[in-house]
């Protein structure tokens, strides 16, 4: 069974993210880049069902500069196979629409019967990818998975989505793309050894050409969506301390401040 797992790098989500000076990106020098960490159940998940399905190969598939190639390594040091690096310029800065095509330009050129997404990723939480994936390579879309399960014949792949007061069960049959929600498991730590034999694991770089696309297709170039200006979030006013000695009185005060100030009683 050959499944794929795409990947995105997002600064660490205990990163402090500031605007850059030209106010339509975030400064990168000292960020810590983290492997997304929806992605990474996707990862896991695909690990997984190669072990059910007692084989097969899981190839990783991620975009970006040359950083991205920690994550991919992460991901093998994981289990996966190989892994496909897009690494072009010319595909930096997309939107969701222009990332998916690159992706779906490198699935095409290798066997695959199921794909994973993670369902967002935590720096843009578009949440649009996996979905504009499907549709470019024309195969069913099961989102927001909470569970996975794959059929003894391995030609069925059957889901569980929770949605509010109750779960979904989805099936379909093969190729088919995930989306993968927290809750599908618990993504495995890289062992040493792990690493040690990442290190040999193929690892092949892309350009744009390479998967025959034409430059205006992907990245800025290839994005419907522009963005226009960044602003930080307005700063918390400062918190304000209700006096009094007993129980009694600070409940009178905040009562007072609740009326008076905030005018909410």
């Amino acid at each position: 069974m050959n499944i794929l797992a795409c990947i995105k790098q997002v600064p660490d989500t205990e990163a402090q993210i500031k605007i850059d000076s030209g106010g339509k990106g975030i400064q990168t020098a000292d960020i810590k880049w983290v492997m997304n960490p929806y992605d990474e159940f996707g990862v896991e998940e695909a690990l997984r069902l190669k072990e059910k399905a007692g084989g097969g190969k899981v190839t990783v598939i991620g975009l970006g500069p040359q950083r991205v190639v920690e994550s991919l390594r992460t991901a093998l040091a994981m289990g996966a196979d190989d892994a496909i690096h897009i690494d072009d310029p010319a595909a930096d800065g997309g939107d969701s629409l222009a990332t998916a095509r690159a992706l779906a330009a490198a699935i095409k050129a290798v066997p695959f019967d199921l794909v994973f997404c993670g369902q967002r990723a935590v720096d843009n939480d578009n949440g649009q990818v996996g979905a504009a994936l499907s549709e470019l390579l024309n195969i069913p879309l099961l989102s927001v998975a909470t569970k996975v399960d794959l059929s003894e014949d391995k030609a069925k792949i059957r889901i569980l989505r929770s949605v509010e007061g109750a779960n979904w069960v989805l099936e379909s049959t093969l190729p088919a793309l995930i989306t993968t929600q927290k809750g599908l498991n618990e993504p495995r730590y890289a062992s040493l050894p792990g690493i040690m034999k990442a290190k040999k694991k193929p690892l092949a770089a892309k350009k744009l050409g390479d998967l025959g696309l034409d430059p205006g297709q992907a990245g800025e170039a290839g994005s419907k969506i522009k963005i226009l200006s960044l602003t930080p979030p307005p700063e918390r006013k400062a918190g304000q301390m209700v006096a009094g000695e007993t129980p009694q009185e600070k409940g009178a005060g905040l009562v007072k401040l609740l009326r008076e100030e905030a005018k909410i009683i």
